[in-house]
């Protein structure tokens, strides 16, 4: 029963995926900004 549960669950996932409708939950606080393609590199004050 478990695993057909877990099915489901990963075909909810799938689906969901195929439709378009889930978010990407990362908001990027941990990604460096960029310039063309180049990482920023911050500068010591």
């Amino acid at each position: 029963m478990e695993f057909l549960l877990l099915l489901l669950f990963l075909l909810a996932l799938t689906a969901g995926s195929a439709l378009g409708i889930t978010v990407d939950s990362r908001d990027s606080a941990d990604w460096k900004p960029t310039e063309e393609g180049r990482r920023w590199r911050s500068r010591p004050c």
